[in-house]
C-alpha cells in the first residue's frame, strides 16, 4: 500500500507543478462494472464524474453500457453508449464596436455519444502492445432559451435583448491510441502507459498522453490511478483547453 501512496504522490507532484505553469487541473472518477458472458462476449457498464478549473467546477456526469466480442486471439471488437450530462462553460462574444453581442451563461445539457472500436495486442516478453482504432459519434440536441442576443439603438445604446437556442451539434471522431503495459513479477501493480489522437475534419483535434498504474485486489477488484496531459489543438464540442487530470478508478469483474 505504501508503493500506492507513493506513486499517488508523484503523479500529483506531476500535475500541480505543470498546473503552476498555467493550464487547467481537473479530476476524472470513474466506476465500471465488467461480466464475462462467454468465452468470447462481454458486458461493461461505467459512470464517470469529471471536475475542470483547478476541480472547483462540476465538469461531467456520465453513465455508459458497452460490449466486446474476441475476434480472434489478440484482436477484439466493441460498441459502446454514453449519455453524458454536461456543465457547459460560459460564452461571451463582442461585435466590430466592442460591445457585447450574444451572451450564454453557463449550463447544464445533455449529450449522447456512440463508439465503435477495433483493438488489437500483442505480447513481447512482459510487455503488452496494444492499437485500438475507435469511431465515436457525438451528438447535443437543441437546448432552447440560452443564449442571450443584445440589440444596439443608432447610438450603440443597448435596447433590448432576445433569447436564442442553443442549435444541435453533431460530431465524428477518429480516436487512435498506442498503448504499453508491463507485467511485473509477483507484483499486483500493472503500469501502463498511452498516447491517444483525436482526429476530426479538421485534422488532429487533440493529444492525450495517460500514465497509469492498476492495482489487483483479489481477482475481482481492480484499483486504478492515472496521470493524464491532454494537448488541444482546436475547439470541439467539449470546450476543453490543455489541462492536467488525475483520474481515481475502481472496477468489478466478475
Amino acid at each position: 500500500m505504501k508503493r500506492l501512496f507513493c506513486v499517488l504522490w508523484c503523479f500529483l507532484g506531476l500535475a500541480f507543478s505543470a498546473n503552476a505553469q498555467g493550464d487547467d487541473f481537473g479530476m476524472w472518477y470513474e466506476l465500471g462494472a465488467e461480466k464475462k458472458l462467454s468465452k468470447k462476449w462481454s458486458l461493461g457498464l461505467e459512470g464517470e464524474f469529471r471536475t475542470r478549473n483547478n476541480t472547483k467546477t462540476a465538469d461531467r456526469w456520465s453513465a455508459g453500457v458497452s460490449a466486446e466480442y474476441k475476434l480472434t486471439k489478440g484482436l477484439k471488437a466493441s460498441a459502446g453508449y454514453n449519455l453524458l450530462y454536461d456543465n457547459n462553460a460560459e460564452e461571451l462574444t463582442f461585435n466590430s464596436s466592442g460591445d457585447p453581442k450574444k451572451w450564454t451563461p453557463s449550463y447544464w445539457g445533455i449529450r449522447h455519444r456512440l463508439n465503435l472500436s477495433l483493438s488489437g495486442n500483442v505480447d513481447w516478453g512482459r510487455f503488452n502492445f496494444s492499437l485500438r482504432e475507435r469511431w465515436q459519434y457525438t451528438y447535443r440536441p437543441e437546448a432552447k432559451d440560452k443564449k442571450y442576443a443584445f440589440t444596439y439603438d443608432d447610438d450603440d445604446y443597448l435596447s433590448g435583448y432576445t433569447m436564442e437556442s442553443a442549435k444541435e451539434k453533431s460530431k465524428h471522431m477518429l480516436r487512435s491510441r498506442l498503448q504499453v503495459s508491463y507485467d511485473i513479477p509477483s507484483c499486483k501493480f500493472d503500469p501502463t502507459a498511452s498516447v491517444e489522437l483525436f482526429n476530426d475534419d479538421d485534422g488532429i483535434a487533440k493529444m492525450r498522453y495517460q500514465l497509469g498504474v492498476d492495482y489487483k485486489i483479489q481477482k475481482k477488484h481492480v484499483l486504478s490511478l492515472t496521470y493524464r496531459y491532454q494537448h488541444v489543438n482546436s475547439n470541439d464540442e467539449d470546450n476543453e483547453g490543455d489541462c492536467h487530470l488525475i483520474g481515481l478508478g475502481y472496477k468489478y469483474k466478475f
